[in-house]
């Protein structure tokens, strides 16, 4: 396991990286973007609606909340990504189909 040291770093990382990716794409498509405290949040207009990313640091997870769902993403060291450990689906692979799901034909470059 993790330290929560490195669990930090890795969090840090990824969500910054993620953050990074979507407030660039979001430009392009109907969504806001914000870090927060360390979470980030993902917001549409109409319907109203807003997924959030967060670090849960006593159990070295990121969760997400999208789509009246619950994720728990954990460090996959092999893969150096936090995945679904049920799937491997990566933290960026549910995002981006998670805001397609919203926004058809949603990428990021």
């Amino acid at each position: 396991m993790l330290t929560e040291q490195e669990f930090q770093q890795n969090a840090d990382a990824a969500l910054g990286s993620l953050f990074s990716r979507l407030a660039e794409a979001s430009g392009d498509y109907d969504f806001d973007v914000d870090m927060n405290g360390g979470a980030l949040s993902v917001e549409f207009e109409e319907p109203r609606e807003r997924f959030v990313v967060s670090p849960n640091s006593p159990v070295r997870q990121i969760w997400v909340s999208a789509h009246v769902q619950s994720f728990k993403f954990d460090w996959l060291p092999a893969r150096s990504v936090f995945a679904l450990s049920s799937s491997g689906q990566t933290l960026e692979e549910l995002m981006v189909d998670a805001i397609r799901k919203r926004v058809p034909g949603f990428k990021l470059d």
